[in-house]
């Protein structure tokens, strides 16, 4: 965190690429039942030089923002940069990046995107997270997206799915290939049945549709078992690692067997 909060707009998205401020963090996703890594989500930091490392509610501009384009941009190059390096390090490595509906609404910029997928054999491919709150609100768009990116070895995750689930209820030949539950409906969910009930509910649903489901803020071992109980595919949370930057977390990946908590 920085020392203090970066008053608004003291440091805007132009300045922050020009200068080179911006860089992405990786958080572990894990294998539920193997306990072994199974991707990575990137997330965007700021590093000031001096209010240090920002989180990204103190600059992220809002969607109609035009600088909001170049800042998904910046993510897009980045990750796939940061996915030669861990080649390179540790082996590949599955990734998952942010994006607003807002930009994968221009088609010129989907193409772009399929255009930079990298093309080796190790690359698994590419998942873009995008809020369940903007998918249910623009649902035909996402759902054309997402058929037509899964061509390009891309596939779509909705995020931070929660009491809005039923929405996505009755999509004929479902197109997305991933589920993230709302931490809140995942952390504390052992002790609060209210929690586990709408899990279990997207869980049935990503099952039913043949899409992965994940458990996202999984902080304590309670939440864990929880998780597992209920089938979970993959979680992800403080319990297996905070947002890292990309040398940080090839190193943790390396040494990451020794730190696993026991099923």
């Amino acid at each position: 965190m920085p020392l203090e909060p970066a008053p608004s707009p003291a440091v805007d998205v132009p300045e922050a690429l020009k200068a080179g401020w911006l860089e992405l963090w990786y958080q572990q996703k894990i294998h539920l039942r193997t306990l072994v890594p199974s991707g990575a989500e990137a997330l965007i930091r700021m590093r000031h030089p001096a209010w240090g490392v920002v989180p990204p509610a103190y600059f992220i501009p809002d969607e109609s923002d035009p600088h909001f384009h170049a800042l998904s941009e910046f993510v897009i190059e980045r990750a796939i940069e940061d996915w030669r390096y861990l080649l390179e390090q540790i082996g590949p490595v599955d990734l998952s990046i942010n994006l607003p509906i807002s930009f994968l609404a221009d088609d010129a910029a989907v193409r772009e995107l399929c255009y930079r997928i990298p093309d080796h054999a190790a690359f698994a491919g590419l998942l873009i997270e995008i809020d369940s709150n903007e998918v249910v609100d623009n649902l035909d768009l996402a759902i054309d997206v997402a058929r037509r990116v899964r061509l390009h070895n891309i596939g779509i995750s909705i995020d931070n799915v929660g009491a809005n689930w039923p929405s996505l209820l009755g999509l004929p030949n479902f197109p997305f290939v991933q589920l993230k539950v709302d931490h809140q409906y995942v952390t504390g969910c052992a002790d609060q049945r209210l929690k586990q009930t709408v899990c279990r509910r997207i869980v049935e649903l990503a099952h039913d549709v043949g899409a992965q489901v994940i458990a996202q803020g999984v902080e304590t071992r309670a939440d864990f078992l929880a998780a597992h109980e209920m089938d979970f595919d993959q979680v992800q949370g403080y319990l297996f690692g905070k947002p890292m930057g990309v040398k940080k977390f090839a190193r943790s990946r390396m040494h990451f067997s020794e730190k696993q908590p026991a099923s």
